[in-house]
């Protein structure tokens, strides 16, 4: 069986100091950094937020303040601070990740009128980000994911990956959340278990 490990979203924003910081994002780091070193997978997958600096999940470029939310093209939308704006150092991956074994980039987020949390797709489910095709094309069949945030974008990551026919491990060592509420990291993997999501200690 062919696998392959999606790394979600470990950048500068996201990690100590940046932007829209995940409580204590450095300490995955390693723990990423060993599954690529002791494990043989088929291919290794990073995704990116990716955004244009416009970009209607910000609360700068809607008149609110960041926690508030809108309804954004039919969908509710949290308003976060500004983060990864393309081509900036914030949206760069961390220079602790090991990337040279990395087979394929996924950016997300890039549509100025929907945010896209997932690796699959957007938010409204309109667009593909083409990791779907990727996977499929290169016969994987079992993926374990890892990265930022477990509440947001690995949460649902993992749950796409499930709903594309992939049998989806969690590592919970490779992830941490953003807990915006103090449980929503715990909501979180009940939520992905639930969906069939497989969380490995």
């Amino acid at each position: 069986m062919k696998k392959a490990l999606i790394i979600v979203d470990v950048q500068n924003d996201f990690c100590e100091g940046g932007a829209l910081a995940v409580p204590e994002a450095n300490e995955i780091i390693p723990y990423i950094n060993s599954l690529m070193e002791e494990n043989d997978y088929d291919q290794i997958v990073l995704t990116q937020d990716w955004h244009p600096a416009n970009h209607k999940s910000f609360a700068s470029n809607n008149g609110k303040k960041v926690g508030e939310s809108i309804i954004l093209n039919g969908v509710p939308q949290f308003m976060w601070p500004d983060h990864c704006v393309e081509g900036t150092f914030g949206a760069e991956f961390h220079q602790d990740l090991n990337r040279e074994k990395v087979t394929h980039i996924i950016q997300k987020g890039k549509n100025t009128e929907i945010d896209a949390y997932s690796g699959f797709q957007d938010n409204n489910h309109f667009m593909k980000t083409g990791l779907d095709d990727f996977l499929k094309y290169h016969d994987i069949q079992l993926v374990e994911i890892v990265g930022l945030a477990m509440d947001y974008c690995v949460k649902f990551t993992a749950t796409d990956a499930v709903a594309n026919g992939y049998i989806t491990c969690l590592h919970f060592n490779g992830t941490k959340a953003v807990n915006v509420k103090p449980d929503n990291g715990k909501d979180a993997i009940f939520e992905m278990i639930q969906k069939g999501v497989t969380v490995l200690g």
